[in-house]
C-alpha cells in the first residue's frame, strides 16, 4: 500500500488545527454517503411502488424487490475487496477515490433515466465506484497525520460527522423529493449530491498531494503465493472443489447467481484453510478467533440490515405514519440511525471508557456479543408492531422509532470494534486477505438480510421478526459463554496497537496490520 512519505505533514495549510485536506475529504465523504444511503432508503419503495398513477414506479412484489436489495447491497460490499487491492498494487489510494466517484455519479445519473436497461447499468456502476471509494478514503485520512499524531482520532471523529450528516440529511431530502415529487428526481438529487463530492474532491486535489499515491509496482507476494497452494494441499482442494460441484448443481437448477455465491464461499473456505495451514499455533488460535468472529459479523449485518429492506417496506405499507395531520414519508425512519448515532456516539465511548476504569471486562469480543444481543432486542419492537398490525390493520410509528434505537446502539456496541479486531487477530502478512475475509462476510451478511425479507412474505413479519430477535439473541449468549476460550485463542489481540479506521458502518479499511508490523518490531528491539 503507498505510503503518505511523500505528504509535506508542517507545510500543510490548518483547518481548526486539522490539515485542509481532512475537511477536503470530509465533505466528499458526507456528499458520497447523502447519495448512497439516499439511494438506499428510496431503492425497494421504487421497485414495488404501482406502474401507474402519478408516480410510477416497477409494481414489482416485495419478494422481488428484497432479493434484488440483497443482490445489490451484497454486491457493494464485495466489490470493496478488488478496489482495495487494486489500489494498494496498482491505482492508489487517491486516484482510486477519484475513479470511483465518476463512476457513482454516471450511475446516479442512469437511474434518472426512466427505463429498466438504465435502471440495472446504474446499479452496477455505483457498485464499482463504491467498490473504488469506500475502500480507499478512510485510509486517506491517516495519512493526513504523522505517527503518533493525538490530532489524528480527533480527525477521525470530524469525518465520521460527516458520514452520519450526510446520511441523515439524504434520507430526509431525497425521501421527501422520491415520494411525494418523483423517484427519478430522488435518484438525481442523489446523483446531485455525488456531484458535489466530486467537485469538492477534485478541486481540494493539491491539498491531497502525497496521500495515497500510487504504489511502487510489486509482485503478488504472500496472497498470490497463497493462492498457488490452495490447489497443491489436498484439504483445502476437496473443500474447493466440493463447492463448486455444488455450485454446478445451482446453475443446472436454474440458480446461477446462488451458484456464483457457492463457488466464492468455497474459494474463501479454501484460503482459510491453506492459510491455517501455512501459520504457527499462536496464528492457528488467532485464526480460529477471526473465523468465529467473521460468523458473528454476518449474523450481524443480516439483522442490521433488514433496515432498508424489510423494515423500511413495513414503515411504508404497514405503518400509521400520520403526525398532527402531516403523513411522514417512509424513508425518513432511515434518517433515525444516524441520528441517533450522532446523539448517543459519544456517551457511548465514553460508557465504555467508564466501564473499563472500572475493571470489567471490555474486550471486543464482548463488545460484539452485547452489541448482537442488543440489536436483537429491538427487533421485539418490530415483532410487536407485526402484532398490532395483525390485530388492527396497521401499526404504530413508536415500535419503529423504538427498534432504531436499539438496533443502533447494537451498532455502535458491535460495529466500531469488529473489523479493527480482525485485523489485529490476523497475521500481519495477510492484511488485505483479512480484509477481504471481512468485506465478505459483511456482504454475505446482507445477502442474508435480503432472503430474510424475502422469507417474511411467506410465513409473515412477526414470525421473522421474533425469529431474527431470538437468533440475534442466542448468538451474542453463545459468544459470551465462549469469551473466555475465545480471549485465550485470540492471545492478548486486544492488547495490540488500535486501529485508527474503526468504522461506524461496518464499510472502512483499516491500517492495522502495518501498525502491528511495527510495534513488533519495537518490541523485539529491532
Amino acid at each position: 500500500m503507498a505510503k503518505a512519505g511523500a505528504f509535506d505533514f508542517d507545510g500543510q495549510p490548518k483547518l481548526f488545527g486539522h490539515p485542509v485536506g481532512l475537511f477536503i475529504l470530509f465533505f466528499t465523504e458526507l456528499w458520497e454517503r447523502f447519495s448512497f444511503f439516499g439511494m438506499r432508503g428510496i431503492l425497494v419503495l421504487f421497485l414495488v411502488a404501482q406502474t401507474t398513477g402519478n408516480n410510477p414506479g416497477f409494481g414489482w412484489d416485495n419478494q422481488e424487490a428484497l432479493a434484488l436489495y440483497g443482490w445489490y447491497t451484497m454486491l457493494a460490499y464485495l466489490a470493496a475487496i478488488p478496489g482495495g487491492l487494486w489500489a494498494g498494487r496498482r491505482l492508489g489510494q487517491r486516484r482510486s477515490v477519484l475513479a470511483g466517484g465518476l463512476l457513482l455519479c454516471l450511475g446516479y445519473g442512469l437511474l434518472v433515466v426512466d427505463t429498466v436497461a438504465a435502471f440495472y447499468a446504474g446499479l452496477a456502476f455505483i457498485i464499482l465506484g463504491v467498490g473504488c471509494l469506500k475502500p480507499n478514503i478512510t485510509g486517506m485520512v491517516g495519512a493526513l497525520y504523522p505517527a503518533g499524531d493525538d490530532q489524528r482520532d480527533i480527525g477521525f471523529t470530524i469525518f465520521y460527522i460527516g458520514i452520519n450528516a450526510g446520511a441523515f440529511l439524504s434520507t430526509l431530502a431525497i425521501g421527501w423529493v422520491a415520494v411525494r415529487i418523483d423517484w427519478h428526481l430522488g435518484f438525481g438529487l442523489a446523483g446531485l449530491g455525488m456531484v458535489a463530492g466530486q467537485l469538492v474532491y477534485i478541486f481540494g486535489q493539491r491539498y491531497l498531494r502525497g496521500v495515497g499515491e500510487r504504489p511502487e509496482p510489486e509482485s503478488p507476494g504472500r496472497v498470490g503465493a497463497l493462492f498457488s497452494k490452495l490447489f497443491s494441499h489436498r484439504t483445502p482442494f476437496f473443500v474447493v472443489a466440493l463447492f463448486a460441484l455444488g455450485a454446478l448443481v445451482l446453475v443446472s437448477a436454474g440458480k446461477p447467481g446462488f451458484g456464483i455465491i457457492a463457488a466464492f464461499l468455497g474459494l474463501l473456505a479454501g484460503l482459510a484453510i491453506t492459510l491455517y495451514q501455512e501459520s504457527g499455533p499462536l496464528e492457528r488460535d488467532r485464526l480460529l478467533a477471526v473465523f468465529f468472529t467473521l460468523i458473528l459479523v454476518a449474523a450481524f449485518w443480516g439483522a442490521f440490515e433488514q433496515a432498508g429492506g424489510l423494515m423500511n417496506l413495513y414503515a411504508q405499507q404497514k405503518t400509521d405514519r400520520m403526525l398532527a395531520g402531516f403523513e411522514l414519508p417512509a424513508p425518513w425512519f432511515q434518517s433515525l440511525n444516524p441520528l441517533y448515532i450522532m446523539i448517543f456516539g459519544t456517551p457511548v465511548g465514553l460508557a465504555w471508557l467508564w466501564w473499563k476504569k472500572q475493571g470489567r471486562e471490555v474486550s471486543s469480543l464482548f463488545k460484539i456479543a452485547l452489541g448482537t444481543i442488543v440489536l436483537g432486542l429491538g427487533f421485539f419492537f418490530m415483532a410487536g408492531a407485526a402484532a398490532e398490525f395483525e390485530a388492527k390493520g396497521e401499526s404504530a410509528m413508536y415500535w419503529l422509532v423504538l427498534a432504531y434505537l436499539l438496533v443502533t446502539l447494537g451498532e455502535l456496541f458491535a460495529s466500531p470494534v469488529a473489523l479493527s479486531f480482525i485485523t489485529k487477530l490476523s497475521p500481519a502478512r495477510y492484511s488485505s486477505l483479512a480484509l477481504s475475509f471481512y468485506f465478505a462476510a459483511v456482504g454475505l451478511g446482507h445477502k442474508l438480510a435480503g432472503a430474510l425479507g424475502e422469507a417474511a412474505q411467506h410465513i409473515g413479519d412477526f414470525t421473522i421478526f421474533t425469529g431474527i430477535a431470538a437468533g440475534c439473541i442466542l448468538v451474542g449468549i453463545l459468544t459470551l459463554l465462549l469469551l473466555a476460550p475465545l480471549k485465550r485463542m485470540a492471545h492478548g489481540a486486544d492488547g495490540l496497537p488500535g486501529s485508527h479506521f474503526e468504522e461506524q458502518e461496518g464499510f472502512e479499511l483499516a491500517d492495522q496490520p502495518e501498525a502491528e508490523e511495527e510495534w513488533a518490531t519495537k518490541k523485539k528491539g529491532l
